[in-house]
């Protein structure tokens, strides 16, 4: 069966669009109208400068500034503005030839090894030749042998180069070689050299770009250079090496003539690397991890310490409150997360439930502000200790983090780096967190281990995490979760990837830990048994926003909404309880993608209930038992009707 590539998915870019980098950063603003405004100069410079650059006046050699000659001029009366001018634009298009030649070579040859055993073995020797040459002599000689010829010397230094360049690539596109998307283009027959064109090369366009412009500075250094020498351009013909080597000559009876090249020559240099720096998200946006990304306000971003209080009864009960949470795609994208409230009591269990694809791991990424570059929360509340986190700066949620709320994923391998043993990772952990000293970091290592249920704690510790099987390697994250004595753990469905056997252990552990510690988790997953087994309080979510609310007696044993009652239906657990069951409840259709959302009921497309008064906006009422609340607008005539989810639909019954 073969797999079509317009159904597939490519993943989102990491990163901003790099214009848009460009343009809201004022560095990288300066730093292209100075290197486009050299050119621009460079080009019409015999059309505004007052001297040519090789017109000599004898009667004013080695002059300072002056009002007929601004910048001064040098041992020949020339005027040194129209000089330094005039050898802009030959310096920058030549610089041009060294990242041009180097990127033009290695990406190729990258995207070919990258698919390839042999070709990326061949690479490997290819460049540790290239790598061990010896680069200035090989230079010289040439010079020795052809002449100064500058545009040559370019491209073979941009040659000699190539070796590096390759090893900075090879990495990331190895890695985006064997991503999904990319396997899935070769299944369905599209030839490798267009799957790496088409899927790898644009996933690589950020550190392609930075590379080019990192390497036309050094292009613009070596060209100085080569001319300081005495290897470049003969005179009289202007250039800034050339013109730095005659200022050296007479430094001692005029030290200005070295002014006016050297700080051209710096400057171009150091626009050439803060753009390069912008380019690569050193100034323009957040580091990638910082996720709350919010709209400037008059409110200005606090610490825990001085954050504004929540004065609501459930701030005041303590936990985690979450208010009208509106997650989205930066600027008009749309919203993956709307209106979500959420209150998490101090040592309590709370379970997210839902389909893939209704918010749930973006809602708990957003808690810890680590959602995905591009991603934002636009509005509401994230309560913590009294403080908004989503007002809070990076370096305080830093302090966040790992200190006071935990996160553990679904697979430990994501936690755990492989080139590590678990000893190292565990007490890089606790000494960071907890300001610890080596040797009772180790202590402390050694007795997370033993909390998590691992037995033979020295082997653990010195193994890697690829020697560890599946249950282990989770206990291990959890203990490394665990290394900053947070009270808020958020397991991002921890179960899901384990045998039964495995995954009632790390319950029977979590549940533990709540009672020994006074932990409060929150629990994302899919499985209403889990739920069952060890939440207090449960909320449904469905399209981005919460659809019930409640205790977990009261959500599994007396569901109001029409999507609990259809997930309870399809829940093995639930049937099997039940005599008269014949086949489990199949849920038509499938979660509407983020963008596609009506204005009533999200589920009523779906909905066996549905009638047209589920088209109009539902808020989230109180349940007519218990505590919480429901999002439907037929409750009261729906409600106690689960076992209809069992029965088929007929033609026509749903709307």
């Amino acid at each position: 069966m073969t797999v079509s590539t317009t159904s597939i998915v490519r993943p989102r870019r990491t990163e901003r669009r790099l214009g848009n980098r460009i343009f809201r950063s004022p560095t990288a603003v300066i730093s292209l109208i100075w290197l486009v405004g050299l050119v621009i100069a460079s080009v019409t410079a015999p059309l505004w400068l007052r001297y040519g650059p090789l017109e000599q006046d004898l009667s004013v050699v080695l002059q300072g500034p002056s009002s007929s000659h601004l910048l001064g001029t040098d041992e020949l009366g020339r005027d040194l503005l129209a000089r330094l001018i005039s050898a802009a634009a030959p310096t920058i298009f030549i610089a041009l030839i060294v990242p041009i030649v180097a990127i033009g070579v290695t990406v190729p040859l990258t995207l070919w090894a990258s698919r390839s055993r042999r070709a990326e073995a061949a690479m490997d020797r290819i460049t540790e030749i290239v790598l061990s040459l010896p680069g200035t002599v090989i230079i010289l000689a040439f010079i020795a042998a052809f002449g100064a010829n500058m545009p040559i010397l370019m491209v073979i230094f941009g040659l000699l180069i190539t070796g590096a360049i390759y090893k900075v690539l090879f990495g990331q596109s190895k890695s985006l070689h064997r991503q999904l998307f990319v396997e899935a283009a070769a299944v369905d027959g599209v030839r490798p050299m267009i799957a790496s064109l088409r899927h790898v090369l644009p996933n690589m366009s950020t550190t392609v770009i930075v590379q080019f412009v990192l390497l036309f500075g050094v292009g613009i250094g070596v060209q100085a250079g080569l001319a300081f020498i005495g290897f470049g351009p003969q005179p009289p013909e202007p250039t800034w090496g050339g013109m730095i080597q005659t200022a050296s000559r007479f430094i001692f009876q005029q030290p200005w003539m070295m002014v006016p090249t050297g700080v051209m020559l710096s400057l171009t240099i150091i626009a050439a690397n803060s753009l390069a720096d912008v380019l690569a998200g050193g100034t323009a946006v957040p580091p990638p991890l910082v996720a709350l990304r919010r709209k400037k306000s008059k409110t200005t971003a606090t610490s825990v310490e001085n954050a504004p209080r929540s004065h609501t009864a459930e701030a005041e009960q303590g936990g985690l409150v979450v208010q009208d949470l509106v997650i989205g795609v930066d600027k008009d994208g749309p919203a993956l997360v709307t209106g979500v409230s959420l209150h998490v009591r101090k040592g309590s269990v709370m379970g997210l439930v839902g389909e893939s694809g209704c918010g749930k791991s973006v809602t708990s990424y957003a808690l810890l502000g680590l959602l995905s570059p591009g991603l934002s929360v636009r509005s509401g509340s994230i309560g913590w200790n009294g403080a908004d986190l989503t007002q809070a700066t990076e370096k305080t949620l830093q302090r966040v983090r790992g200190h006071e709320i935990a996160f553990i994923s679904q697979e430990p391998t994501r936690a755990l780096d492989p080139m590590f043993t678990v000893r190292s990772q565990l007490t890089t952990a606790i000494k960071r967190l907890r300001r610890v000293g080596g040797a009772e970091a180790q202590r402390i290592a050694a007795g997370l281990l033993e909390d998590v249920g691992i037995i033979d704690v020295p082997r653990v510790l010195k193994s890697y995490p690829h020697q560890l099987s599946g249950g282990m390697a989770q206990r291990v994250a959890i203990a490394l979760a665990l290394s900053g004595t947070p009270s808020l753990l958020i397991a991002d469905e921890p179960t899901t990837a384990l045998d039964v056997t495995i995954q009632a252990e790390i319950l029977d552990l979590l549940r533990g830990l709540v009672a020994e510690r006074g932990m409060s988790i929150i629990l994302v997953t899919h499985d209403l048994g889990v739920v069952a087994d060890i939440c207090d309080d449960v909320s449904v979510m469905y399209a981005g926003e919460i659809v019930e609310t409640g205790s977990v007696r009261d959500v599994l044993m007396r569901p109001e909404h029409p999507y609990t009652m259809a997930l309870l239906a399809a829940d093995p657990h639930t049937a099997a309880d039940l005599d008269n069951m014949t086949s489990l409840a199949s849920i038509p259709g499938q979660v509407p993608l983020p963008g596609s959302w009506t204005t009533g009921c999200r589920f009523a497309p779906r909905c066996r209930f549905a009638t047209d008064i589920c088209l109009t906006t539902v808020q989230l009422d109180p349940r007519a038992a218990g505590d919480g609340g429901v999002r439907c607008a037929r409750r009261d005539e729906v409600r106690g009707r689960q076992d209809e989810w069992r029965l088929p639909i007929t033609m026509g019954e749903q709307r």
